[in-house]
């Protein structure tokens, strides 16, 4: 799995980094989403595909 973030849409509501701390950051001067892990560890992936169901904007995918 490889998580790819569009900052263009993130609207930094935070719910990425809510629900996976070790995955997700967020900016300090714009709160934009940073991807900490891009090609996490399998025991992630559900955590990977609860933010990116949960993000509000869509700026969040897997492949």
């Amino acid at each position: 799995m490889k998580i790819f973030a569009d900052t263009d849409k993130c609207v930094g509501a935070g719910q990425c980094v809510h629900v996976a701390p070790e995955l997700f950051d967020q900016g300090e001067d714009d709160g934009v989403v940073v991807v900490l892990d891009p090609e996490p560890g399998q025991a992630l992936w559900p955590a990977a595909d609860e933010a990116v169901d949960l993000c509000p904007a869509r700026a969040l995918t897997t492949g």
